[in-house]
């Protein structure tokens, strides 16, 4: 079953703040339109499940494919009016799950188990984890059959402390992910900040930054219809 499972956030500012953030749209909408163009399906799941909030700094980056996701009636219901809960998954009709971002996800994907445990399966049964930008804290926590950090030992990236600076950014996040990454093993790789990029390694695809998802789409595209 060639079929990706989009993980979104439910969070709608960063901390205890009145600041609001959400998810990235792109970071949805992009991966969208490349799953659309190879025939591939998808569903969405947040942590709570239903809606899902915009990152309000993400509006002034779209472009025509971005807005024509974005005003798609079958993205606004099962996108970001009325996502799935993680029990409502059926784990097995899954090749790949892709974690979105947006500063939101850092407060509720690192620790969520039930989405831990999704992961996990389909990993296990030789499925792709996928993330970009802040969607690599999903990945974090993540551990593999015998309990280590799955992204031990692995190339990934995500959004760099270069980049959480450059956004203003890095005295609000509970945490950095390139730090985590690193702490926890991982092999961080990284390009000039704000310049699209993405890596494989095994079973794990990341990207870097907002400008990295179609590389990232593109990247497990290619091992999905490899596999098939």
């Amino acid at each position: 079953m060639q079929k990706v499972l989009i993980v979104e956030t439910n969070v709608t500012r960063y901390g205890q703040t009145n600041d609001p953030t959400g998810l990235w749209l792109g970071e949805a909408a992009e991966f969208v339109d490349e799953l659309q163009r190879a025939n591939i399906e998808f569903d969405f799941v947040s942590p709570k499940g239903g809606f899902v909030p915009l990152d309000p700094r993400s509006m002034k980056y779209t472009d025509d494919e971005i807005m024509r996701i974005y005003e798609s009636q079958d993205f606004v219901t099962r996108g970001l009016t009325n996502t799935m809960t993680p029990a409502e998954v059926h784990t097995e009709d899954y090749a790949a799950i892709y974690y979105t971002g947006g500063h939101g996800v850092m407060w509720d994907f690192p620790n969520d188990q039930p989405l831990q445990k999704i992961a996990q399966t389909i990993y296990q049964q030789g499925g792709y984890v996928t993330s970009v930008c802040h969607g690599i804290a999903g990945l974090l926590n993540l551990r593999d059959a015998d309990g280590q950090y799955l992204i031990a030992g692995k190339k990934v990236t995500g959004f760099t402390t270069a980049e959480e600076i450059i956004a203003g950014k890095k005295s609000v996040v509970p945490f950095l992910n390139q730090q985590v990454a690193t702490s926890h093993g991982a092999v961080f790789q990284k390009k000039r900040f704000y310049k699209p990029y993405a890596i494989a390694d095994g079973q794990l695809i990341t990207g870097q930054n907002p400008f990295s998802v179609r590389p990232v789409a593109k990247l497990l595209i290619a091992h999905l219809q490899e596999a098939s």
